[in-house]
């Protein structure tokens, strides 16, 4: 390894170790990124010619503007595809299209609403996003659930309940839509051999779980009903279904047109956004519908959106110097090319540090292969959409549905560790046997 790039590789840790650290250091991990993207890519630039010998030195800045471009480009389509699905679930919860979520899981029994609320979460997860689905989980146990000892062990279930749901499908995740974009898993590979070892990570944390819950609640609750707008019931019911079922469509858009994912959230946030503006010509309200989109898009969190475009471009530059794929060879030496070995060190990791950039590095580590493990819903790719997903259950701040939660509940990293880590850990273990053995069968 040259000097120049072991310089740009401690860049890398650096930045990292500091995102890893972001309660300590009270930095924002997105602004760490940007720094660390940029101060990588403006290293390679120092001699680019040692990184593209084939390109003649009168070219190679222009070379290295096309490989920006290109990996660029990559990463816009995730970005945009974030945004937009973004937008879409907070104008469905903004004009009370959850509000059915509160009304089916409400019960009495303990054991009961711990149930219902995980495979609430697991499935609403899979259609929307683990982040989202646990804000609107943790809204609605705020209502149903008192006693703080008992709501924070529904919130832990929460969190691991949300991270499975959303590693069996496309868009549940932001590593899988990384891994679908890229088109090394597809729709139907994921759901149908993702989804029970997703399903078995959720349902035996659950079930441990259950046994510290006894009895019932005082006294049933009444839920208030929240006064969202001035549409109808009927209208908000059109918002719904158009907002959740365009996201569900959208692999379905994929398939058919061929286009980018992104493409098909443009499409169901145009299509929704048409709908709620005719929606408020019958309204009293004095403000447009594009205002309050307008609104609702101020709302998205583009600290967020900045992180994933630092994060991805610093990845990038360690593909191009060549570190990607030394770290892939030695891994595999080192297991023998056993991927389930593999990708379970890296979803323990996943649990430590961000799961974005480890998986952004393994898709840059590994080349798709035409068959065999390496190829598209091969067992590696596969395994690294749920190792990555589920794996970050293991500790509160090893995924975006931890820190979340984390935050609105003000779950402490020693409590989790003690009392949640060894039960994520068993459902995340077996998930992967789950996998193994309907690979045996297959």
């Amino acid at each position: 390894m040259s000097t120049l790039t072991l310089m740009i590789v401690i860049v890398f840790c650096i930045g990292y170790l500091c995102i890893a650290l972001e309660s300590v250091t009270r930095v924002n991990k997105a602004a760490v990124a940007l720094l660390m993207c940029v101060g990588c890519w403006t290293l390679l630039m120092l001699a680019p010619g040692a990184y593209y010998p084939e390109v003649a030195d009168e070219g190679v800045l222009h070379h290295i503007a096309e490989v920006i471009e290109h990996h660029l480009g990559d990463a816009g389509g995730t970005l945009f595809f974030l945004m937009g699905a973004m937008t879409i679930v907070e104008i469905v919860d903004s004009n009370g299209g959850f509000n059915f979520v509160r009304d089916t899981i409400k019960t009495r029994s303990k054991r009961k609403l711990m149930w219902r609320v995980a495979f609430m979460t697991f499935f609403l997860s899979a259609i929307l996003d683990n982040l989202t689905t646990s804000i609107v989980m943790i809204m609605v146990l705020r209502k149903l659930v008192q006693a703080r000892e008992d709501r924070l062990i529904y919130a832990a279930l929460v969190v691991i309940s949300a991270n499975s749901g959303g590693a069996f499908s496309p868009i549940g995740d932001v590593t899988t839509i990384m891994l679908w974009i890229k088109g090394v898993i597809t729709t139907q590979g994921v759901l149908t051999e993702i989804f029970l070892p997703s399903l078995v990570s959720m349902i035996v944390p659950a079930a441990i779980l259950s046994l510290s819950l006894k009895g019932k609640f005082d006294k049933e609750q009444n839920l208030p009903k929240a006064d969202v707008s001035q549409f109808t019931k009927a209208q908000r019911d059109v918002i719904f279904w158009l907002g959740v079922g365009g996201l569900c469509f959208v692999p379905v858009f994929k398939t058919l047109t061929h286009l980018p994912p992104f493409m098909g959230i443009l499409l169901v946030l145009g299509l929704l956004w048409t709908v709620t503006e005719i929606f408020h010509y019958n309204t009293a309200e004095d403000d447009t519908m594009a205002k309050r989109v307008s609104d609702l898009l101020s709302r998205i969190d583009l600290s967020t959106i900045m992180f994933f475009l630092g994060i991805l471009m610093a990845v990038a530059v360690l593909q191009e110097v060549g570190v990607l794929t030394a770290l892939g060879q030695g891994l595999n030496e080192t297991f023998s090319g056993n991927y389930y070995v593999i990708n379970g060190i890296i979803g323990v990791l996943s649990s430590i540090v961000d799961n974005v950039p480890l998986v952004a590095g393994c898709m840059g580590m590994y080349p798709v292969a035409a068959e065999g493990a390496m190829a598209v819903d091969g067992i590696f790719w596969q395994l690294l959409a749920y190792c990555a997903g589920v794996g970050g259950s293991m500790l509160i701040i090893g995924s975006a549905a931890g820190v979340v939660v984390m935050g609105l509940e003000k779950i402490t990293f020693g409590w989790y560790m003690k009392k949640i880590t060894w039960i994520a850990f068993v459902g995340y273990l077996a998930g992967i046997l789950i996998y193994w053995v309907e690979k045996m069968v297959m």
